[in-house]
């Protein structure tokens, strides 16, 4: 339960409260008790907030659950209170059982509804870090009324010595020893000083400012005074707050206002009559603090709705809702707004006002910004300025410095551009550059410029004009360069950029060399056919050109190959060069481990007499073979059963649920290869065959559609009916005429059950099973039943309407 207690307290948070005047332990005890009573969490939060109970008092009952720490009270020991003026209570364990509390995030406010309006300021009284909170730490201030509640301390030090702490009564006063009721109420503490000087040497002598004994009243606990927060705020009511609160306090503990809240004309009664109005908005821009009185007892804060509220948008630095007082300007909502954004266009803004009936637009320009007052639902629009420039010339291509520059100053004609880049580079076509133009209606022109007669003289100067682009080409762009590419037997295959002069040597070179793999005698050279002035056609593709190397150097060939843009160069592998191809023989040799082959179509009985032959233990009629599959191999093999799984095949295998591993296994006949070498018995070995010759294996596995897979010992010339009977018989799914035996070497073989030969030792039994096919319960069968006599009927009506 106490659980279900804290998530009304955390709920609570979202809202806001005031000043705390209840203990830790008696918020919660609150909650309990409310809780019991059926009150909702609404009724709850508004009770606590009008109490005193604050935002940070909850948070922090709240994080004291989770972690079992320390909670703070409002309670104080007696020696405390003998000694303690205003400090801060201290800390007392509150008993928690909380472990899952969700964060306390999750219980605030979501935020605005959707069609609410983000208006500056009106958030100022629901920030958690700004809560207005009073100072208790401060000295007295000067102008402080002291009133009935408050806790006065009266200290007697010299030649007499005591203390008095007394709270003044609901009448105003405080009862002392023989002196009786002493009357402080209204009094500042300089005045109540005084007073207290004066009747108190009615029974001390040499109390004064120069006596033998001296006397100070202090202020200790500090009385609640009960404030109305009504009109526009989100929870009206009656609040119990500390004397030293002001309105701000006041207006942070009633949850700020609301939706139609005014922070412009917040007004603060006294004795029934108006004190002040304040605007809000005097602290938001300025700091200033003098609205935010210090309140008394019975005082009331009204907060109206408000009167307009103006948004302004576009190009400004806090685009927003603004709160306007009657008679305030576009410059005063400008000034609100931060002022413009650097590329604003400042010299009028758009305003458009709802008048009930057509909406009006109106351009205000700047001399009036201080004259032109706004209305509510106003919407000041400040525009952006033009993203074109009245002094901008670019400069592209082969120059030093390409980019934008001014007109005006040292730049005026086209020289003077080029000279303002840095000039032009070496490979700068001289003969023709391109000055782009926008003409008075935007559309384009092209002016020719020959920049080498510009340059020296011989041509007149063009005036530069807003906006114009000057192009230098290079002579490279005029030309088309492409880069070499090499393939083969070469470190770093791939393209490289054209250089003029580049031999088949050089692009070696860069290509990082020939590997060992490579033909010396070997190189082509394929070149593009480029004929520009073929008017006929060709039925030729490329023109290739061999070379043969040695030592990078070209000995059989044109030497010094100068090779040309998009020339692909091709280096051969050496017939004559091979790299290792292994096999891995395991098991009962006399030298198992890892071999090279020495020749092509080296077979199975040649590595098994290079390894010592087989050892007394081998069984050779059990040696298997895995092979790994090539990518040719695996493409044949997928293909085959994509054509196999079309074909509808019900067997109990699945082709769809076959999954190609890269090794497979083959099936051999070792003891046969040994006995008939060279013969088609004996294999054919590949790069990564693995050879395993096992000990003798006298046991037979039975598996699939049995009642027991089991593995039982071999008996010689047994039927398969005697393997399956120590299997437990067939299962009722069991397709008895596919069984098959799988031999240790690999092999398969469709059993005929009168064969005794047709099990050896070490192999595997497999019976199929049949597709799994669901009868129909009797429930179906009366229902489909029922469906084809309504069905016979139906037609039957059907028959004699026709006739």
């Amino acid at each position: 339960m106490k659980k279900i207690y804290l998530y009304f307290l955390i709920s609570i948070i979202a809202i806001g409260s005031a000043s705390a005047q209840m203990s830790d332990d008696q918020v919660v005890d609150y909650v309990k008790q409310e809780y019991s009573k059926g009150s909702s969490q609404q009724e709850i939060a508004s009770n606590l907030m009008k109490r005193g109970v604050t935002r940070s008092q909850l948070e922090r009952i709240q994080n004291s659950q989770e972690g079992g720490q320390a909670v703070g009270s409002n309670s104080r020991s007696s020696s405390q209170m003998q000694r303690t003026r205003r400090t801060v209570t201290p800390n007392r364990t509150v008993e928690s059982d909380q472990e899952n509390l969700q964060d306390i995030s999750e219980y605030y406010p979501a935020g605005q509804d959707a069609d609410s309006i983000e208006v500056y300021g009106r958030d100022i009284f629901n920030l958690k870090n700004l809560t207005f909170s009073p100072n208790v730490n401060i000295p007295t201030p000067v102008n402080y009324r002291l009133g009935p509640g408050d806790e006065v301390i009266i200290d007697i030090w010299g030649v007499s010595q005591t203390t008095v702490r007394q709270t003044i009564s609901p009448e105003g006063s405080i009862m002392v020893d023989r002196l009786g009721p002493i009357y402080l109420n209204g009094m500042t503490i300089k005045e109540a000083n005084a007073y207290v000087q004066r009747k108190f040497s009615d029974i001390y002598e040499g109390i004064d400012s120069e006596g033998a004994s001296q006397i100070k009243l202090t202020l200790g606990e500090i009385r609640t005074i009960q404030v109305n927060v009504l009109g526009e705020v989100s929870v009206p009511g009656t609040y119990s707050l500390s004397s030293l609160s002001s309105v701000f306090h006041a207006l942070y503990s009633a949850g700020g206002v609301n939706k139609i809240g005014s922070l412009r004309s917040v007004k603060l009664y006294r004795n029934g009559k108006l004190l002040r109005t304040l605007d809000i908005y005097e602290y938001l821009m300025k700091g200033k603090l003098d609205n935010d009185i210090r309140m008394t007892d019975g005082d009331a804060i009204i907060v109206p709705a408000y009167s307009s509220l103006v948004r302004i948008s576009g190009n400004i630095r806090r685009p927003m809702y603004y709160e306007m007082k009657e008679g305030e300007t576009i410059d005063d909502l400008i000034k609100y707004a931060g002022g413009f954004t650097g590329d604003a266009y400042t010299k009028n803004v758009k305003v458009v006002r709802m008048t009930g009936g057509e909406s009006l637009i109106a351009t205000v320009q700047d001399r009036n910004y201080n004259d032109y007052q706004l209305k509510d639902k106003d919407i000041v629009t400040v525009g952006a300025g033009l993203e074109m420039f009245e002094n901008r010339v670019e400069i592209k291509g082969a120059v030093y410095r390409e980019g934008y520059y001014e007109i005006g100053k040292n730049i005026n004609t086209v020289k003077d551009l080029i000279l303002a880049a840095e000039g032009t580079r070496g490979d700068a076509f001289l003969n023709r550059a391109v000055l782009t133009r926008e003409k008075e209606d935007y559309s384009m022109e092209v002016i020719p410029i020959d920049v080498r007669a510009l340059l020296y003289g011989n041509a007149s100067d063009v005036v530069l004009r807003k906006n114009d682009i000057l192009y230098i080409p290079s002579v490279n762009d005029l030309k088309e360069y492409g880069d070499f590419v090499i393939h083969g037997e070469i470190a770093r295959p791939g393209e490289y950029k054209y250089a003029d002069n580049t031999t088949l040597e050089d692009l070696i070179i860069q290509a990082g060399g020939l590997l060992e793999s490579a033909s010396t005698v070997r190189v082509d050279i394929s070149r593009r056919i480029i004929e520009p002035r073929n008017v006929s056609g060709t039925r030729t593709l490329s023109e290739t050109f061999t070379f043969a190397l040695k030592d990078g150097f070209v000995i059989d060939g044109q030497p010094g190959f100068i090779l040309r843009p998009y020339d692909q160069v091709y280096v051969r592998r050496s017939p004559g060069y091979k790299e290792q191809q292994n096999i891995y023989l395991e098991g009962e040799v006399l030298f198992p481990g890892t071999y090279s082959l020495n020749k092509k179509a080296e077979r199975i009985s040649d590595v098994i007499k290079r390894a010592g032959n087989l050892t007394q233990d081998a069984y050779p009629e059990g040696a298997r073979l895995i092979r790994k599959r090539t990518e040719e191999e695996l493409f044949r093999s997928n293909t085959a059963l994509k054509i196999a799984s079309q074909g509808g095949s019900k067997d109990s295998i699945s082709v769809k649920s076959l999954e190609l591993d890269s090794i497979y296994s083959v099936g051999i006949e070792l003891h046969k290869a040994i006995l008939n070498p060279g013969s088609d018995y004996d294999l054919v070995l590949k790069e990564g065959d693995r050879l395993t010759i096992p000990e003798y294996d006298n046991t037979v596995k039975i598996n699939g559609a049995v009642m027991y897979p089991n593995t039982v010992v071999y008996k010689k010339d047994e039927k398969l009916s005697y393997y399956i009977n120590q299997a437990g018989g067939y299962a009722d799914n069991a397709k008895k005429n596919r069984s098959f035996v799988v031999y240790m070497n690999g092999t398969v073989s469709k059993i005929n059950g009168r064969d005794k030969n047709a099990i050896r030792p070490g192999s595997e039994i497999i019976v199929p099973s049949k597709d799994q096919s669901r009868r129909l319960s009797m429930s179906e069968i009366i229902s489909l039943g029922s469906s084809v006599t309504s069905m016979a009927t139906l037609i039957g009506v059907l028959i004699n309407t026709m006739k």
